[in-house]
């Protein structure tokens, strides 16, 4: 085992993706049977349902930002990594046999109410996944070298991971939702535990010294918010639209959508266009991880969006379709989507990287992508054609799970890693939380339903034009390293 790490073989490069996998895995069970579960077993309303899938991006904010910071500054069973992948990934396990068993834990607690019951257990799912997502991924950061090996870490990682994904829709569909929740208690800990174990974690990171002296100094809620400075358009929309449904009140017609538009739009070219370099500690370009920010943010407005309201295109553009049919057209199209997603990475996009170079063919990624968002709208009027356009959009998809974490880890300090993998996901959450909040008003004001896909063109297009300002990581390279050592890289 030590000398296929040593070597990053194949095979240590799959047992490095496995922990990623397992909470991948647990991730696509969830999405699977969780609203499924809630209304059909135990007789929860849709307004219901929406409160139980409120914990997830919630959790994903605390959990795997306070993780990433932790994690960076412990060292126990010999890892800084491990001790989070093997509880994370117990706890996962847990809370995936306790869904088909709220009934029999309301009971055992006496509550009369099982809503209460299903809203902890999705929660503590959530934060468990949360809890483990962070060190699987940091952990490919810390055993990799920068540049193509560590690209080949990541594409990998999203190869085993999208493939047992998919493998995870399949189970469901051939042996149903039950044997697919038993099935992925025991996947998730085989996954999480062993290679947690076997895998050689180094005791050092990023500068010998610093990562000695105990690295940098932690960041406190300032110099978040500063690091955080693309997202603040985002970030502010957020807690304005959460404020005021909990307050059972609307801003008129669009008008907070628009102030949100237009904020994000200054915020993402003030970022774009920075010149000054941010390097304050060894090896880290805060200018340079902000533009990946702001870059990866508009990536997943445009794919949550479909994500969330494509039931929405498929009941106004096909309204022949029962609910059956429909279903059964989602089904393909995100299964196509999946598989392109998972197939792509490791076997295209890692070879391609090594010729053109990671921000170039993520940049060609997202206006494929953009594309197929644009020709759904206009010509996707027959199954088989949202299908194949499905695929073309895949390639996009493979690219943003896999290539923008190579990216960013490159322009941090490594012995960081997890803090930045945490603030990473909040390029995630918070685009995550606009989407529910702010787009789906929007589709609600607007009769061609169409409309989530020029969304999705628009975004991605402005993703990759984004992606193009970032500097590669030779560039990055010959401007803060020594002239002698930059000639060489």
């Amino acid at each position: 085992m030590l000398s296929m790490q040593r070597h990053v073989s194949r095979p240590f490069l799959v047992l490095l993706a496995l922990p990623s996998t397992a909470m991948g895995f647990a991730l696509s069970v969830q999405i699977s049977v969780l609203s499924w579960l809630l209304s059909t077993k135990y007789g929860l309303h849709i307004h219901e349902i929406g409160l139980v899938w409120a914990a997830g991006p919630l959790a994903g904010i605390a959990g795997q930002l306070l993780i990433g910071i932790v994690s960076d500054r412990v060292w126990f069973w010999k890892g800084r990594r491990r001790p989070f992948i093997i509880v994370g990934g117990l706890l996962s396990a847990l809370m995936l046999l306790a869904l088909p068993n709220l009934g029999l834990l309301s009971r055992a607690l006496g509550l009369d109410s099982i809503l209460g019951v299903a809203i902890a257990v999705a929660l503590a799912l959530d934060l468990s996944i949360n809890v483990s997502f962070n060190p699987t991924r940091s952990i490919i950061a810390d055993v990799t070298t920068e540049g193509a090996m560590r690209t080949r870490g990541y594409t990998w990682m999203q190869t085993v991971s999208g493939s047992f994904g998919v493998l995870a829709y399949g189970i469901g569909a051939v042996f149903g939702n039950y044997a697919l929740i038993y099935l992925a208690v025991a996947l998730v800990v085989a996954f999480s535990v062993v290679p947690a174990l076997l895998i050689e974690e180094p005791r050092l990171l990023g500068d010998a010294a610093a990562a000695a002296g105990g690295g940098a100094p932690r960041p406190g809620l300032g110099r978040l918010m500063t690091i955080l400075l693309p997202l603040w358009g985002v970030l502010g929309y957020d807690v304005v639209a959460m404020a005021l449904r909990l307050a059972g009140a609307e801003a008129p017609g669009l008008t907070l959508e628009a102030a949100c538009a237009i904020a994000t739009l200054i915020v993402l070219a003030v970022t774009l266009t920075a010149r000054d370099r941010g390097v304050e500690f060894v090896r880290e370009d805060l200018v340079e991880f902000r533009k990946v920010l702001a870059a990866h943010a508009f990536s997943w407005i445009g794919v949550q969006t479909m994500f969330v309201y494509m039931i929405s295109f498929v009941q106004f553009r096909f309204p022949a379709l029962g609910a059956e049919a429909g279903g059964r057209l989602l089904s393909i199209s995100f299964g196509v989507l999946s598989a392109v997603g998972a197939l792509m990475p490791a076997f295209v996009l890692e070879p391609l990287t090594r010729r053109y170079g990671q921000i170039g063919v993520h940049a060609a990624c997202l206006a494929t992508m953009s594309v197929g968002f644009a020709a759904v709208y206009v010509v996707g009027t027959e199954p088989w054609i949202i299908y194949a356009l499905m695929g073309l959009m895949g390639v996009g998809w493979a690219a943003i799970v896999s290539l923008p974490f190579a990216i960013m880890s490159q322009r941090v300090d490594q012995s960081r890693m997890g803090l930045y993998m945490g603030v990473f996901n909040l390029s995630v959450v918070l685009p995550q939380l606009l989407v529910s909040l702010g787009v789906g008003t929007l589709v609600g004001h607007v009769a061609d339903k169409g409309v989530i896909f020029l969304i999705g063109a628009a975004s991605l297009a402005v993703s990759a034009i984004a992606w193009l300002f970032v500097r590669r990581s030779a560039e990055l390279s010959a401007a803060t390293l020594p002239a002698p050592v930059a000639a060489g890289h």
